[in-house]
């Protein structure tokens, strides 16, 4: 267990304010009688309320009463409320993950799995005191999905998944919402929004959108609801999220911790594609979603901008990108993240953000935040966004249950200062850290926090070579890649093998004589000499052991342009890993590490020299 510390107490006493505003509205309804509460009883959307589970859950109970978007396209939705009231309540929108649906966090339970939905659900929200809202994002589920068997007939042929367009699927979420605050359920100024993974992703979009919606044709309108009431994002609480989603999908390296990322800087040069994850989610998506094209099988898609499979077709061929290809993805940085809104014309502040990004995420890692961070760190004076960072997200991360504890009381205690205007959550610019800790069953390090992103660090050690060292497209051994691919290979953070010597590789070693805790992002520095079209620096970080184990603490990727000469800086994905006395840092350099990373059409050759590698170290006083 925890111990309650001045946060869990603000959380204890939120509840016990909630239980007493409960109890009067009981109290009132005894008082005025059942016929009178039972005539007043909120139906959102038309859909009966069940009491159960301390709640009254409100379901689409058919796909009859599925709920048409702004665009006709009928949404699987359920709201469940507190158990006493008839609102307007303060609302939070819960958003699931790619191949997912409504059910993702719901639970009978408030303590959900224990875990990742740990007081992070309906029940637990709703007894709360807020609203609700739990929907099956459009493409997915009965929301017009369900794979190659589904029903994508009459309305849901234009329901096909349109990969978090802020055009369309944050706007479903806008479109709800108006419906609810026209019906007295939702209180427009009182509004949060969270979701994992694709549904963090699209909470970011929301917290950047605020106060507007995209139009199809790429204009920002104020968001009001169906009956003309303005409404804004209050919180928003992305978990696991993507900012920029072609640096996530194809990173190029470009992007430091130490700057902003100006416009189109993931796009110049067109990164290295994840490919073991790309694939992935694309089968997922297959059989459980529904692609433009795909359904009916004599309808033609005639969207090129939804058009996954071919957009798919095009990143798996690799190197050179066809002009479409290189189109697709300018619309993907434009329409489908948070970051690309800050490069349109009349663009709001952003609504106040909690991020939560993984060390060991391999799909969408630490720099997905920290694009966000810094952005509205330096265009907002003292902009209110916190970080939390840890073992944690897609594989590899560990997402061990007393971490994800920590976290989601502090979301928990983040909504309730922006919606009920109760208590503090996490002061703005702060930066709540856990260390990852081997074995698996081993508590994380931690909680570390500080008032910013660098407050939480300091320089560490720095090793390298003056040497020319050289490697080539071939790549290391393929056992290894293999072995810790995130998808093909192991969701273990912890994962070890005995200590490999990979030719074709360039490699720079330190031994600690005392131990050293990072935290942050290594930073890459080095001259470089290339010869060949579409290569890639493929970097790992490795602890080696002194009984010869080696564990992957870090990995990262810079794309190189054509035979590209000079001095060039990138950072790896960053940890907060303690390495022990005798331990030996490896930073190891290679031109493949396939099947995670995909392998370059043309072979390539890189020389390297006059390379240092700086890791970063814990600050003092940041720790429990």
């Amino acid at each position: 267990m925890l111990p309650v510390g001045n946060g869990e107490m603000e959380l204890l006493r939120m509840r016990s304010r909630i239980a007493i505003a409960t109890l009067l509205g009981a109290v009132v309804v005894a008082a005025f009688g059942a016929s009178s509460a039972s005539a007043a009883d909120p139906a959102p959307f038309g859909h009966a309320c069940t009491a159960q589970n301390g709640v009254r859950f409100c379901p689409t109970s058919s796909s009859a009463q599925r709920v048409p978007t702004f665009d006709g396209v009928p949404l699987d939705v359920d709201v469940t409320l507190p158990a006493q009231g008839n609102g307007p309540f303060p609302t939070i929108v819960m958003l699931h993950g790619w191949g997912g649906s409504k059910t993702d966090f719901e639970s009978d339970d408030p303590n959900g799995d224990g875990s990742t939905t740990y007081h992070y659900n309906n029940t637990y929200y709703a007894r709360h005191g807020y609203a609700v809202l739990n929907y099956t994002a459009r493409g997915f589920g009965n929301s017009c999905g369900g794979g190659p068997g589904g029903d994508h007939s009459g309305a849901c042929g234009q329901g096909y998944i349109r990969l978090a367009d802020q055009r369309y699927e944050a706007r479903d979420t806008q479109y709800l919402l108006g419906l609810l605050v026209d019906e007295g359920i939702t209180r427009p100024n009182a509004i949060g929004v969270t979701g994992i993974s694709y549904g963090g992703g699209q909470s970011m979009e929301l917290a950047f959108l605020n106060d507007k919606i995209r139009k199809p044709n790429g204009d920002l309108a104020p968001w009001q609801s169906p009956d003309g009431t303005p409404l804004h994002i209050a919180a928003a609480y992305p978990r696991w999220p993507w900012s920029d989603l072609v640096d996530a999908l194809l990173p190029n390296g470009r992007f430091l911790d130490t700057g902003i990322a100006p416009e189109g800087q993931s796009l110049n040069p067109v990164g290295v594609p994840i490919q073991s994850y790309i694939s992935g989610l694309y089968a997922l998506g297959q059989a459980t979603g529904y692609y433009c094209g795909t359904a009916p099988a004599s309808t033609p898609c005639t969207d090129r901008e939804s058009n996954l499979p071919m957009s798919f077709a095009e990143i798996q061929a690799g190197q050179p990108l066809s002009a479409d290809a290189k189109n697709a993805l300018q619309l993907t940085y434009e329409n489908h993240d948070a970051y690309g809104l800050r490069f349109v014309a009349g663009h709001p502040r952003p609504a106040p953000l909690l991020i939560e990004n993984g060390w060991t995420d391999d799909l969408f890692p630490p720099e997905q935040a920290l694009r966000a961070y810094n952005y509205l760190r330096s265009a907002y004076s003292n902009f209110p966004v916190s970080l939390q960072f840890g073992d944690l997200g897609h594989s590899r991360g560990a997402n061990k249950a007393a971490t994800n504890q920590y976290l989601n009381e502090q979301a928990a205690r983040f909504f309730a200062a922006r919606l009920l205007h109760y208590g503090s959550g996490p002061a703005p610019g702060s930066v709540t850290a856990f260390t990852q800790t081997c074995p698996k069953a081993m508590p994380d390090g931690g909680p570390y926090r500080a008032a910013t992103w660098r407050g939480l660090q300091r320089p560490g050690v720095a090793f390298g070579s003056d040497n020319a060292k050289t490697f080539n497209s071939a790549g290391g051994d393929p056992n290894v890649a293999t072995a810790f691919d995130p998808i093909a290979g192991t969701n273990d953070s912890c994962k070890t093998i005995q200590e490999t010597n990979e030719q074709n590789t360039a490699n720079y070693r330190y031994r600690f004589t005392s131990p050293m805790t990072m935290m942050g992002l290594p930073t890459v520095s080095a001259q470089i000499q290339t010869t060949g079209k579409f290569g890639q620096i493929d970097a790992r970080l490795w602890d080696i052991t002194p009984d010869g184990q080696q564990r992957l603490i870090s990995r990262g990727v810079y794309s190189l342009r054509n035979d590209q000469t000079g001095k060039i800086a990138f950072q790896l994905h960053g940890n907060g890993w303690r390495f022990a006395t005798g331990d030996v840092a490896e930073l190891q350099l290679l031109g493949r590490d396939a099947p995670y990373y995909q392998r370059g059409n043309f072979p390539f050759t890189v020389k390297v020299t006059d390379l240092r590698v700086g890791l970063p170290s814990l600050a003092p006083g940041t720790g429990p």
